[in-house]
């Protein structure tokens, strides 16, 4: 077993043109120097998705999708970091070349790929089963056709039929040389203590479970058998493949809908999702019977953040599984309820109606979460002040999960009319719990970071940066926008996050370029790249990121310009010799050919050379400029790569007004003003936290007058740091490279 090594993975990197790559998906438009579509992200009505060929990024600046042409891939395709590589690959014709796994890796590679291989060959077995054999036919068939499914739903969602026999399946897979230890570590055959080996599905129908990509990685069976004793539903058991926490029945069959309708329909059974998808409405999933996870639901927003849950109109079925939605308020997801009419479920409802029928029903008839918990909970509880007082503390709890403080003003306005309740008491208690889950948040991520060694979050949450407290504003020079922030952080943090990504924007465009002159420890003029400089610095000051995903981000830019960036140069550099020497060569050529005289061939001769190493010179300065905004933008690593295409991307086009009349200086033209000012905003923003601090401290303390004194002293060392820093901000500090 292999990986795809290194220089395999630069090569298709190099190659992939991200014009051809969304071509094949999008229809695109020229539109200056760029190119312009519908996003396939979401249901765009006007060209928002824009393409950039020379910065190798695509963006849709309605939803914010995007990103580097593997980045592209893996988001529309739902595929892996290696399957991304393998299908670009593919397209432009390049050989895979890979490199030997360790033997850990080579063990651990080959197990799961024979779980895989068995549970498929599983899957084939039952569904033949189904359909070849006379028990198959007479029983699971006939089944499904009582239960109204259709020959291509069977197809499409690959059902089976397992024998009553007691090892039907494990005499067919030992025949066919598959691996008893693989049958049973899937789960497909069970053992006795005595050593003998059984089918675990047999006499049932068969749901076979599939991962985003396609693999088969669990079953569930269900009995035809009226016998009590027998339970109704055996699932697959947990293995080294399927961890059911992280899977979602149907979700390979409704990836492409739910993107595409920017809605997630929520079910709880395997026929929910089958009768749903043979209406036609086909952006259905189930959580199978299961409270739902925090994976599940993270799988769920890959696609979308709206979310329908359907219920029948069981009550007690509702309120109890209202404590597994609330992990979906709680990752900033928009929840709706759809109560179906009495006596009906989703697989009935859809089994009677059309699919227009079903889609009206559920515009129609969906609710917010918020206020539906609050009436279903209220019933019954309105003449009962413990209950009633009971109903309104979890309605607050509920309230309180949600991350944005505009919903959470709003729900409070509206519970505020369901609930009989003043809304400003309701606001306080709100205030409260949100406090407190903050604050209990905060301290399972430091109790995780001290046990992972302070290991990057994986998620953001989308906490705006923003002003001090007590009404006194921090540095106002704020170049990017509020970004997305890790749950948990604590309110400075997040107040340097602006700075902090500022730095990490300059970094990501711009940081192997070479914008101002160094000096070695001979004294010697040397250049200094954008990275260069932020890394010496901030090593001068002795500042961290204090963010983790962007102390993460800066480490994985090092490691690039230390370990990737020689090697990778002098590539380029041999490509572009190659060219320049072709180039000037076949001009040579074209030269002889047309000039009349000697004097007239040496000119053009040294015209010609000019021109070749401009274009030589050119090539190395863009590759330069570009190179870590192409290397993170296709990293596997899901913090650097998202990280970097929301950086990289512009998100304003500059009018042809001012490019006609004037030439503009563009920002890479300004480096030698915007580095050093970005650094210096970082370092006030940090001095104003320390004095934001010193106040608290000094208001604690005020009747200790030694230790007043000595933070009053500290305040005014501050101070006096912070106005030499506002000499410093705005004014050029160094000169760019020419």
């Amino acid at each position: 077993m292999k990986k795809i090594d290194n220089a395999t993975v630069q090569r298709i990197l190099d190659a992939a043109d991200i014009v051809e790559v969304v071509s094949d998906f999008v229809a695109l438009k020229k539109r200056g120097a760029n190119y312009v579509g519908l996003c396939p992200f979401h249901n765009d009505r006007s060209p928002s998705f824009y393409v950039s060929k020379s910065k190798g990024m695509c963006k849709c600046f309605s939803c914010g999708e995007g990103g580097s042409p593997v980045s592209f891939i893996m988001k529309l395709e739902q595929l892996s970091f290696t399957e991304a590589l393998r299908y670009l690959a593919k397209k432009y014709n390049i050989e895979i070349e890979e490199r030997e796994m360790t033997d850990d890796e080579r063990r651990a590679e080959n197990d799961r790929e024979n779980m895989f291989a068995l549970n498929d060959f599983a899957m084939r077995y039952f569904e033949k089963t189904l359909k070849e054999t006379a028990d198959g036919r007479d029983i699971g068939l006939s089944y499904f056709r009582y239960r109204g499914i259709s020959d291509a739903m069977i197809e499409k969602f690959h059902l089976g039929y397992a024998l009553e026999g007691r090892d039907a399946l494990y005499k067919t897979a030992i025949e066919r040389g598959y691996s008893e230890q693989y049958l049973i570590s899937t789960g497909v055959c069970n053992r006795t203590d005595d050593g003998r080996v059984y089918d675990r599905f047999r006499g049932r129908v068969i749901y076979p479970i599939f991962t985003l990509a396609g693999k088969v990685v669990a079953f569930g069976g269900r009995t035809l058998s009226s016998e009590k004793k027998i339970a109704k539903y055996v699932n697959s058991p947990e293995s080294d493949i399927y961890l059911k926490r992280r899977e979602l029945y149907g979700l390979f069959q409704a990836k492409q809908a739910i993107a595409k309708a920017q809605k997630c329909i929520l079910v709880e059974g395997y026929m929910d999702v089958i009768s749903m998808h043979q209406a036609g409405v086909c952006n259905v999933v189930a959580s199978s019977g299961t409270a739902l996870t925090v994976e599940q639901v993270r799988l769920i927003k890959r696609f979308t953040s709206n979310v329908t849950l359907i219920y029948d109109s069981d009550a007690a079925g509702i309120k109890a599984s209202l404590r597994g939605i609330e992990l979906l308020l709680q990752d900033d997801m928009d929840i709706k309820v759809l109560l179906l009419p009495e006596g009906e479920d989703p697989d009935s409802f859809a089994q009677s109606h059309s699919s227009s029928e079903v889609e009206a029903y559920i515009s129609e008839h969906e609710t917010d979460f918020i206020s539906f918990m609050a009436s279903i909970l209220m019933d019954g509880a309105a003449s009962n002040p413990t209950k009633r007082a009971e109903v309104i503390t979890r309605v607050v709890k509920t309230i309180a999960l949600i991350p944005d403080e505009i919903k959470r003003s709003v729900y409070a306005q509206e519970c505020s009319r369901i609930l009989f309740m003043d809304e400003d008491v309701l606001r306080r208690e709100i205030g409260k719990y949100y406090n407190e889950f903050r604050l209990k948040s905060r301290e399972e991520q430091q109790r995780a970071e001290v046990f992972t060694g302070g290991s990057p979050v994986a998620q953001a949450d989308g906490v705006a940066a923003g002003s001090g407290s007590d009404g006194e504003s921090g540095p106002t020079q704020q170049m990017q926008p509020a970004a997305q922030q890790p749950s948990g952080v604590s309110r400075h943090d997040r107040f340097l996050r602006t700075y902090e990504m500022n730095i990490a924007r300059l970094i990501a465009k711009y940081g192997n370029y070479a914008f101002a002159d160094g000096i070695d420890d001979d004294g010697n003029a040397v250049p200094m790249t954008v990275l260069e400089y932020i890394e010496a610095d901030l090593a001068a000051d002795e500042i961290s990121f204090v963010n983790p995903d962007l102390a993460h981000f800066f480490a994985e830019a090092r490691r690039l310009s230390r370990y990737s960036w020689d090697a990778d140069l002098a590539r380029r550099r041999e490509e572009l010799e190659g060219r320049r020497n072709q180039e000037f060569s076949a001009g040579v050529e074209a030269i002889r050919q047309k000039a009349t005289d000697v004097g007239s061939i040496s000119a053009m001769e040294r015209t010609l050379r000019e021109t070749v190493d401009t274009n030589f010179n050119r090539g190395l300065e863009e590759f330069s400029s570009s190179y870590l905004a192409r290397q993170m933008c296709s990293s596997p690593d899901d913090i650097v790569r998202n990280l970097a295409s929301d950086l990289v991307v512009e998100r304003h086009i500059l009018s042809k007004v001012h490019t006609k009349y004037a030439k503009v200086d563009t920002e890479q033209d300004l480096l030698g003003e915007l580095v050093p000012r970005a650094l210096h905003e970082l370092k006030d923003a940090i001095l104003w936290t320390r004095l934001d601090d010193t106040r608290k401290e000094l208001a604690a303390c005020a009747s200790d007058y030694e230790s007043a004194l000595a933070l009053m002293r500290r305040l005014q060392e501050i101070e006096n740091a912070r106005s030499e820093l506002a000499k410093l901000i705005g004014d050029r500090v160094i000169a760019p490279r020419k």
